[in-house]
């Protein structure tokens, strides 16, 4: 080999590794935008709201009211107070940020409900939250007060417990790089959950992996469940709006009234297969709605139709990176 190529060979490989390097940090400027104010936050309110009772009062408004009530300031000026401290706090400010969203979103919505309160107008008419309201909802508080935060999914909580993604959480970024989980659903806001469900910026593809954290709740790296490998932070992201979206869906079929959870009745489950298959038009990469409507369709003896589902279920959970025994087990239906 001559030297002329040799030489033309690394700088391909200079060339190509600084192509890889700006590709990640131009990912990781931008994670996903759904600030409390934007059209983006809107659009999670009036997919909720096409489904409302009617006279249902606005989301946002009565939010503000609520926080009015119970703290004594507005909500708007208690948002422009915390992004001025924020501008000169760094770190600590931001955590303690968190911390007072944490606090707040539990006081001014009480209780939670698996069943009704993955909708804001359940939050309104119910005082109801669920896991991925309440995510969604701190996430874009820390994004209007100027913060990095998102939503990412848990599949093994802190004591091991594994789900097929049955649980979601907020995720901060703190102004030093550092990240920290935010989970309205636990006493304490920093929850050191051991298994995640994120976007892979670099791969383009979401991703199972382990997570571990320090004695402050900082996470400190996390490993991808399929081989090993570590997952630097630069390629780890929150779920995208489309992923956030589709979820909800797929909460409205799982807990379709005489839906999928049973006991079903046909119109029940025409109700599920409807918001699942939803789900799956609005991001097709979201595994458990695509593996559960599956279910959906099995019930309704569409069978055909079921074991392609679980066929396709199946394909992204193995790409993704982890084999809950659920998709296991319908695939071997499907092939049986």
């Amino acid at each position: 080999m001559s030297r002329g190529i040799t030489r033309r060979r690394v700088l391909q490989g200079l060339v190509g590794g600084l192509v890889f390097s700006a590709l990640v940090k131009a990912e990781a400027v931008s994670w996903p935008a759904y600030a409390y104010r934007s059209a983006a936050f809107s659009r999670f309110l009036e997919d909720s709201y096409a489904l409302a009772p009617a006279l249902t009062p606005p989301f946002r408004a009565w939010l503000e009211t609520r926080y009015q009530q119970r703290f004594g300031v507005p909500l708007p000026v208690a948002l422009r107070e915390r992004r001025v401290l924020l501008q000169r706090g760094g770190a600590d400010a931001a955590r303690k940020t968190a911390l007072w969203l944490h606090r707040t979103v539990k006081a001014v919505i009480p209780r939670f409900s698996l069943e009704r309160g993955f909708e804001f107008f359940n939050a309104v008419r119910l005082g109801e939250r669920q896991c991925l309201l309440q995510s969604v909802l701190i996430a874009g508080l820390l994004q209007e007060v100027g913060l990095e935060a998102g939503v990412v999914m848990v599949w093994r909580n802190p004591q091991g417990q594994e789900s097929n993604l049955g649980h979601a959480t907020a995720l901060l970024r703190l102004p030093d790089g550092a990240q920290v989980l935010v989970d309205a659903s636990e006493p304490t806001p920093f929850t050191p959950h051991q298994g995640l469900y994120l976007w892979d910026a670099l791969d383009r593809s979401y991703r199972f992996v382990e997570a571990r954290f320090d004695d402050q709740g900082q996470v400190q790296a996390y490993t991808r469940l399929d081989n090993g490998r570590p997952l630097p932070f630069a390629q780890a992201f929150p779920m995208d709006v489309a992923f956030l979206r589709s979820q909800f869906s797929y909460y409205r079929g799982e807990r379709a009234p005489g839906g999928f959870l049973g006991p079903s009745t046909p119109e029940g489950l025409a109700t599920s297969a409807r918001f699942l298959e939803q789900a799956v038009q609005l991001q097709p990469q979201n595994p458990l709605a695509v593996y559960v409507l599956g279910h959906v369709y099995r019930k309704q003896g569409r069978l055909e139709a079921a074991k392609q589902q679980f066929r396709q279920g199946y394909q992204l959970y193995q790409a993704q990176g982890h084999l809950p025994p659920g998709p296991q087990q319908a695939l071997a239906w499907a092939l049986s």
